[in-house]
């Protein structure tokens, strides 16, 4: 039985989680559960599953006394000897310590804060690379790839198409765009997620996070990663063969799917948990270009994977500053794209290379957000 050390799991991700692993009993234990504040929860799910290890991120917070606190929880839980892997479902460039930690601890991490590889992709690889760890991913259009090309050369891949459901604001006209609200960029048409996600889904700053973390994740250069919107959120992702061929991994949107596969991969198990898939229902399945004129944040996110360096660690911090200003009332929907642009500007060129380069120019980018609207 392999023991799992989930972090963030009083998120949507970990909730799903904690579903899939509730039916697989017979397989894994929960090891170690760690949320950031949802104390609430965090007691009920450490009642059900009995975990030897519980963490509390926010101190101050009223806990069970036997909880540890603070940020380094995350990897205490994550470097643990009876934790085998490590799902880790923290929102933002706060998961990247335990990523990290875990990599070189030698867990597999099944990776859903893909803002990890965003920002700190070269020093993962080289983590794991030393440890001996394993990445997985859990989004889902990673996850699709993953199952089309295991067993696969990479030689074989001509390239990979991810697909974006578009958001709320498929059909928006620019000039509309300028009036959404916090309201309208939480109402997801196929997935139920955080808030956070859920505004990058809108603004398609998460799929530009997806192409980078694709590059990392297959080793792929960027100009054989590429994006189509799929608005019924049923293909994942797609990858064409040097042949020609295509192969597509479909299933309903839900993340229970994906999740398990991480757990499993390369195996297969038997999970009565997800529907079966229904292809009449289903249909029809449609694509369409991306606008980019419409959604800057995609290309801005996808011109930074390609310059490298510091670009990529501060297109990520600018975005998370400028979504919480916009969850917070503070600035418009339009301006998440305009404060990515203007931290790229200015801080594009950082020199990086060590965390500690990282951290600071993610800290840079995010005062820069805030400077820009005298937050």
């Amino acid at each position: 039985m392999r023991g799992i050390a989930l972090l963030g799991s009083t998120g949507s991700i970990g909730t799903t989680a904690l579903r899939v692993i509730d039916r697989q009993r017979d397989r894994f234990r929960v090891a170690a559960l760690t949320a950031f504040a949802n104390t609430e929860l965090l007691e009920q799910q450490a009642s059900r599953f009995q975990p030897s290890f519980v963490g509390l991120v926010r101190n101050g917070t009223e806990h069970n006394s036997r909880w540890q606190t603070g940020e380094r929880c995350l990897v205490d839980a994550a470097t643990r000897d009876d934790v085998d892997i490590v799902l880790n479902a923290v929102v933002g460039a706060a998961g990247l310590d335990a990523t990290l930690a875990a990599l070189e601890a030698g867990k597999r991490v099944a990776l859903a804060n893909k803002e990890t590889l965003v920002m700190a992709g070269d020093l993962a690889m080289a983590a794991a690379k030393r440890g001996g760890g394993e990445i997985v991913p859990v989004d889902s259009e990673h996850s699709a790839i993953l199952q089309c090309v295991t067993g696969r050369q990479a030689g074989d891949i001509r390239r990979v198409i991810l697909t974006a459901s578009g958001g709320p604001f498929r059909a928006w006209p620019a000039e509309r765009l300028a009036r959404a609200t916090v309201e309208d960029a939480l109402h997801h048409p196929t997935w139920t997620m955080g808030r956070k996600i859920t505004v990058d889904s809108a603004t398609l700053a998460n799929k530009a996070l997806e192409v980078i973390e694709a590059h990392y994740l297959f080793d792929l250069p960027y100009d054989r990663i590429e994006v189509v919107v799929h608005p019924q959120s049923v293909v994942h992702s797609l990858v064409e063969f040097v042949d020609g061929s295509v192969l597509a991994q479909l299933s309903a949107p839900t993340m229970e799917l994906p999740v398990l596969y991480a757990l499993t991969h390369p195996e297969r198990v038997p999970d009565d948990g997800v529907r079966p898939f229904d292809p009449v229902a289903c249909s029809p399945l449609t694509f369409e270009p991306v606008r980019y004129d419409q959604f800057p944040a995609l290309r801005l996110g996808v011109q930074a994977g390609r310059a490298g360096g510091a670009a990529p660690a501060v297109f990520n911090a600018a975005n998370e500053q400028a979504v919480a200003l916009f969850l917070e009332g503070r600035i418009t929907f339009v301006d998440i794209a305009s404060a990515i642009d203007s931290a790229l500007e200015t801080l594009g060129d950082t020199a990086s290379g060590s965390r500690e380069a990282l951290l600071a120019v993610d800290a840079e980018a995010r005062r820069h957000v805030r400077r820009l609207f005298s937050c």
